[in-house]
C-alpha cells in the first residue's frame, strides 16, 4: 500500500509515518506537509532515507501540488491542521481555511483520482464540554466550543457528505488528548515539562481543573493505522486512553518527574470558553477492530520526560522566533492580550 500522509512532519503525523514505515516494511509513504512552525522534518531524521519514503512540500489548499502528490496512492491519511485552540482564538480565519477549505480540498482532490481508502484525523474537542460522568460515543452530538473544535467538526460533516453524496471511502477517527516524543511546546504536555526542566513556571489556565482524557500518541499511531487497514467505509472511530486527569494533577505529576518543585505552578487568566472535561467511550473501536490503550499513563509520561531530557537540542530549536512571539503573547502578557482580544477597539497593547 501506498499512502499519503498530510502533515506528516506534525507531532502525530510524524510518529503515524515512523510507525507506519516500522509495522508495515511493505508500505510506502508520501509525506505532504507545508512545513509551518509545528512542522519539523528533524522529527523523521530517523527515517529520511528509508526507500519506501518521501517527502513532498506543499500546501493541501493547492490543489494542483496535491493532485501531483496523490499520483500512485492507494489511500490516505489526513492529519493536516491547525491544531491548538489558543492559536484558534486568536487567528480563526487561519484555522477555518485550513482545516476545512483544505480538507475540502483534499477530499475532492481524493475523489478525482479515486483513492481507494481515506482516514480524516479528528478530535474529542468536536463533541465539546461534557457533563461528569459522561462519556461520548461516536453517536453523541457536536457541540464545539472553540473556533478550532468548530472548524474540526466543519471538516468532519464535510467528510460525512463525501461519503454519503459520492460514496467516497472515508473513515474518521476522533482521538483524546495525545502526549509523547516531538510534540511541540505549545500543547499542555510539552509546555509543562519544558518550563519544568528549565525551573520557568508552569502557567495553569483558571483553576487547573480541567479534566483531559490522555492519549499516548504511540497508541493513537496504532489505533489509526487498525482503522485504515480494517475499519469500514463511511464509520467513526473514538480512541482514547484510560485515565482522566485534571491539568493541575497532570502538571503536578510531570515536576515530580522532572524532581522540581510545586511551586514553580503559576495560575493564569483562564482561556475564553474554556471546556471543562473531555471524555471518549471507545468500546466501538475495542469490539470493531479489537484496539486498546497499551501504554499506561505513569509509564508513558515516565517515557516522554525522558525523551525531552535527552533531546535538548530539539527542544531548544523548536523555542525560537515564532514560538517566543506566541509565548510571550499567551502566557507573559496573557492579560493584556485577552483584554485586546475581547474588546477589539481598545489598543493592543501586545
Amino acid at each position: 500500500m501506498k499512502i499519503l500522509v498530510t502533515g506528516g512532519a506534525g507531532f502525530i503525523g510524524s510518529n503515524f509515518i515512523r510507525y507506519a514505515l516500522g509495522a508495515r516494511e511493505s508500505y510506502k509513504v508520501v509525506n505532504y506537509d507545508k512545513l509551518t512552525y509545528a512542522g519539523n522534518l528533524i522529527n523523521l531524521d530517523s527515517i529520511s532515507k528509508n526507500p519506501n519514503y518521501q517527502f513532498i512540500r506543499g500546501d493541501i489548499c493547492d490543489e494542483p501540488s496535491l493532485a501531483s502528490a496523490m499520483r500512485g496512492c492507494d489511500a490516505i491519511v489526513h492529519f493536516a491542521a491547525e491544531s491548538h485552540v489558543d492559536r484558534s482564538i486568536y487567528e480563526p480565519t487561519l484555522v477555518v481555511q485550513t482545516n476545512i477549505t483544505g480538507t475540502l480540498t483534499v477530499l475532492e482532490t481524493a475523489r478525482k483520482v479515486s483513492i481507494s481508502r481515506f482516514v480524516h484525523i479528528s478530535t474529542d474537542e468536536v463533541y465539546g464540554d461534557l457533563p461528569a460522568d459522561t462519556f461520548a460515543d461516536e453517536n453523541s452530538p457536536l457541540q464545539a466550543s472553540s473556533p478550532y473544535s468548530a472548524s474540526k467538526a466543519g471538516s468532519d460533516l464535510l467528510v460525512r457528505a463525501y461519503v454519503r453524496t459520492y460514496a467516497f471511502p472515508a473513515m474518521i477517527t476522533r482521538s483524546s488528548n495525545n502526549y509523547g516524543p516531538f510534540q511541540f511546546p505549545e500543547k499542555f504536555v510539552p509546555l509543562m515539562i519544558a518550563n519544568a526542566l528549565d525551573g520557568k513556571p508552569l502557567p495553569i489556565y483558571g483553576d487547573g481543573r480541567q479534566q483531559r482524557d490522555w492519549l499516548h500518541v504511540e497508541d493513537n499511531c496504532r489505533g489509526i493505522l487498525a482503522v485504515l487497514e480494517y475499519g469500514r467505509i463511511g464509520e467513526i472511530y473514538n480512541l482514547g486512553g484510560i485515565d482522566l486527569v485534571e491539568n493541575l494533577t497532570m502538571a503536578r505529576q510531570l515536576l515530580r518527574l522532572a524532581g522540581k518543585s510545586e511551586s514553580l505552578l503559576h495560575f493564569v487568566q483562564d482561556r475564553p470558553g474554556h471546556d471543562q472535561r473531555y471524555a471518549l467511550n471507545c468500546e466501538k473501536v475495542r469490539s470493531d477492530l479489537g484496539w486498546k490503550p497499551q501504554v499506561s499513563l505513569q509509564e508513558g509520561l515516565r517515557q516522554t520526560m525522558e525523551w525531552y531530557k535527552s533531546n535538548a537540542q530539539w527542544l531548544a530549536g523548536v523555542r525560537t522566533g515564532e514560538y517566543r512571539t506566541y509565548y510571550e503573547k499567551c502566557y507573559e502578557k496573557r492579560d493584556s492580550s485577552l483584554l485586546a482580544l475581547m474588546h477589539p477597539g481598545l489598543e493592543d497593547s501586545v
